[in-house]
């Protein structure tokens, strides 16, 4: 099943390699990423949104469900929008989610394979971002937003520790996100800001020679 140790600063929810295996489906991270981002909801109302049928909608909740990612909305999250529980109501059971390659093959093929799944979901959303909604931006959105594109020379462990100190900096802006969502409070001026980071690490020059 999924462990959920406090040891991550965001608090998502860890992914076993039966649970990145289990996530690694387009319409099922699409589902896992509408319940993250917009709250509770149903198959039927998911669906149009993921692509998929309500039956076959549902059929991906419970999925994840059996591996800890979704689970049923609490009674209580919006008994205005819920209405009369004629229709099951599902939500994220974290705000994200991460998963770290082990050492064993098996580990290492389901964190490949969900990683496939993440770039290919990843790499249209800065082209619609462009069409769609930088225009839109006021100035002061605009000069903090769009593309960074750096390269530094560091170690394995200086890589690991600058990703730390990124998580650290960024926690307290995504543990409001999920507080704002939880009890409804606000932050006057405050918008959802998705920040991709794509660390691209080089290969072993060593081991590239072998390939070629």
């Amino acid at each position: 099943m999924v462990d959920r140790p406090d040891t991550n600063p965001y608090g998502d929810v860890e992914l076993t390699p039966r649970g990145m295996r289990a996530l690694a489906h387009p319409v099922r991270l699409a589902i896992l990423s509408r319940l993250q981002g917009f709250g509770p909801s149903t198959a039927t109302a998911l669906a149009p949104l993921v692509g998929a049928t309500p039956s076959v909608t549902s059929w991906h909740l419970r999925h994840l469900a059996e591996h800890g990612l979704v689970r049923d909305a609490d009674a209580d999250v919006d008994a205005d929008v819920m209405g009369d529980g004629r229709q099951r109501w599902w939500q994220a059971a974290g705000t994200g989610f991460r998963f770290t390659p082990s050492s064993d093959e098996a580990g290492r093929d389901a964190a490949t394979l969900l990683s496939h799944v993440l770039f290919d979901q990843a790499q249209d959303l800065p082209r619609v971002w462009v069409r769609d909604t930088e225009p839109l931006l006021e100035d002061d959105w605009r000069r903090s937003a769009g593309l960074s594109n750096t390269t530094f020379l560091a170690t394995a462990d200086e890589l690991a520790e600058v990703e730390a100190a990124i998580e650290e900096l960024l926690a307290p802006y995504v543990r409001r996100r999920a507080d704002r969502r939880a009890d409804g409070t606000n932050t006057p001026g405050a918008r959802n800001v998705r920040m991709l980071r794509y660390v691209l690490p080089e290969a072993d020059p060593g081991s590239m020679e072998e390939s070629s």
